[in-house]
């Protein structure tokens, strides 16, 4: 199974910006961009450099969403080769749709896990019922309907224990009973709604070229 393996804080001071992909971490001072790390191998930031190309911006913003979902270059594309073939909604809604439904996604956005790639670890490991499945496929795409719950003997893990307790909201298209461990996917999530701070024109734009 395809991983990065370069530091998180390395790639969040590359897009000098949080991506927020250590979960608490990244609200406490010790977050590299709190404490003013700029660009990595950049040792100064010239101040009349010129204005990012269109190219680079559409790439950031690529390298930023790939990165959010700890999703490497050739899955990432065959999400867009599926999101360009539908016609219902936009392509680049589409493609965050089909990232946002992805099970270690999901299993994140439910507070089983910190951030992604703890919640990409849980499902690898066997922790995760899908529809009283155990599903070991962190890239499964859930649909409206679907149950996601975790194993019974794996409740009491402090990572999950602990994840649980500090999450106080989820999105609307989820519905969460956190006592039980168990949520569900209540609707198909609207893209526009989710407030992502992703603007995913710019990576069809960046593939269309």
């Amino acid at each position: 199974m395809a991983v990065y393996h370069e530091p998180l804080c390395r790639i969040c001071r590359a897009q000098q910006k949080k991506l927020f992909l250590k979960g608490d971490k990244c609200f406490t001072k010790s977050c590299p961009l709190e404490k003013g790390r700029g660009i990595p191998g950049q040792k100064q930031i010239v101040l009349h450099m010129n204005k990012p190309t269109d190219y680079k911006m559409h790439l950031n913003e690529k390298q930023k969403v790939k990165a959010m979902y700890s999703v490497l270059e050739r899955q990432f594309r065959r999400y867009f080769d599926i999101a360009i073939r539908q016609k219902e909604i936009p392509t680049g809604d589409k493609l965050l749709e089909l990232l946002e439904r992805r099970l270690d996604n999901v299993v994140y956005r439910m507070g089983f896990a910190p951030n992604r790639r703890a919640a990409r670890q849980l499902v690898s490991h066997g922790h995760i019922l899908v529809n009283k499945k155990k599903v070991n496929i962190p890239s499964l795409i859930l649909r409206k309907g679907d149950v996601v719950e975790v194993k019974e003997s794996s409740r009491k893990m402090p990572i999950i224990q602990q994840s649980l307790e500090e999450r106080n909201s989820f999105p609307n298209w989820l519905e969460v009973n956190k006592d039980g461990f168990v949520g569900s996917i209540k609707e198909i999530p609207h893209i526009p709604d989710l407030a992502l701070d992703i603007n995913p024109t710019l990576i069809v734009e960046l593939y269309s070229k």
